[in-house]
């Protein structure tokens, strides 16, 4: 048996979540073998070793031991997976440990505001629901907070970019896609400046690359640090 070189990467070309998982593997110049699925016909290979059925889901080279096999398929649980075998830009801000409590507790705070509440207003957009103003007032409420903070400095939390930005820039970007006139003349300059650096970036255009969709004959196809992909295509 040909022995597996790089982590396997299950995603999904539009999701917040596998974006920031891959954002997060191309800063820390990391390769995997990217898997590209439709969530209407998920692989098997990808539910066995993740019954949940939800991307991304990175599935670690299998050890030449009996060990079982390691999976992990929580995209923040990914992200710092990746920038704690290489941080380069120092995303992780690891001076002290209770930095890195700080912005885990930051993207809790906002994943448990802020996701649902986009979730609801998306849908209130897409099937015309006479509620999706109020149901949006959620989303500007978080949005006045970034805002502040994007007021002081360059990124979220200081002039130095962190783990919170990569986390939370895919999520922002679903919104601003939900009404773009919307989002493009409310009272957010500084939230729409630091979503446009990113979204006008290399690193998004190289994150968001998009790949067919992955079938079990097909050769390996891999997403990361160039340097070490070297030919391989």
């Amino acid at each position: 048996m040909t022995k597996q070189p790089y982590p396997i990467l299950y995603s999904l070309h539009n999701c917040p979540y596998a974006i920031r998982a891959r954002m997060a593997l191309v800063k820390a110049k990391q390769v995997v073998e990217i898997r590209s699925i439709k969530l209407s016909n998920k692989p098997i290979e990808m539910v066995e070793v993740s019954p949940k059925g939800s991307v991304p889901v990175l599935v670690l080279p299998k050890p030449m031991n009996d060990e079982p096999l390691l999976v992990i398929d929580e995209s923040l649980d990914i992200m710092l997976w990746a920038l704690n075998k290489s941080d380069p830009y120092n995303l992780l801000q690891q001076t002290h440990r209770n930095e890195l409590d700080e912005m885990l507790d930051f993207i809790k705070h906002f994943e448990n505001r802020f996701i649902p509440a986009l979730e609801a207003y998306a849908a209130a957009k897409r099937y015309h629901q006479e509620n999706r103003a109020e149901l949006r007032k959620v989303c500007e409420g978080e949005l006045v907070q970034l805002e502040g903070l994007l007021n002081k400095h360059r990124f979220l939390l200081s002039d130095k970019e962190s783990l919170v930005d990569i986390a939370l820039v895919p999520f922002i970007r679903k919104l601003a896609r939900v009404d773009k006139p919307w989002f493009r003349d409310g009272p957010f300059p500084y939230v729409r400046d630091w979503l446009n650096g990113y979204l006008n970036s290399r690193l998004f255009s190289e994150v968001m690359t998009q790949y067919d969709i992955w079938h079990e004959h097909q050769n390996a196809v891999y997403f990361g640090d160039k340097n070490k992909l070297g030919n391989k295509k």
